[in-house]
């Protein structure tokens, strides 16, 4: 039996090269590491040593619905991303454009109730206790503002000659 080999595979909204083996070709979507991969490839009774390019539709449609919830399937939540979601309460594993659009509703949910990490978001600055001291500096005025602190001086200047000028 013999199938197509597919040199580039649509899996999950993501491109993936068909010459890599399953556990890699699946680590190349956003929100899928290594061991999530390798777990996903077992439930969905997949031989690891295949390359993507060797799958049928229905493998990469089975690969999809086991990423997409695999809790069904009977994966630990400990390798989920997304555990105790606030609006639904339960265990999820994100991938894709929907990790993104979650992580940035969570940012705005910590700014609107002006949590220290949605507070720093909102700054621009550092959130993870990094120093921001020495760091974090690029395109931002940090430190004296010498422009500001010697425009201040010259007019202060400027201000007491035109007083001694009016005497």
């Amino acid at each position: 039996m013999y199938r197509e080999f597919r040199h580039i595979l649509r899996v999950s909204g993501t491109d993936i090269d068909g010459t890599k083996k399953l556990v890699y070709g699946i680590g190349k979507i956003r929100g899928v590491g290594p061991s999530f991969a390798a777990a996903v490839v077992k439930a969905a009774e997949l031989r690891p040593e295949l390359r993507m390019g060797e799958l049928s539709e229905g493998d990469v449609q089975k690969l999809e619905d086991v990423m997409r919830d695999p809790a069904k399937y009977g994966l630990p939540a400990r390798i989920f991303n997304r555990r105790k979601d606030l609006e639904t309460g339960r265990d999820m594993h994100l991938i894709g454009a929907d990790l993104v659009l979650s992580g940035k509703t969570d940012i705005d949910f910590m700014k609107d109730i002006r949590t220290w990490k949605g507070v720093q978001h909102s700054l621009g600055l550092k959130v993870r206790g990094q120093r921001t001291r020495t760091t974090g500096r690029k395109g931002r005025a940090v430190g004296v503002a010498k422009k500001i602190v010697l425009e201040a001086a010259r007019a202060a200047a400027r201000a007491g000659e035109e007083k001694e000028e009016k005497k």
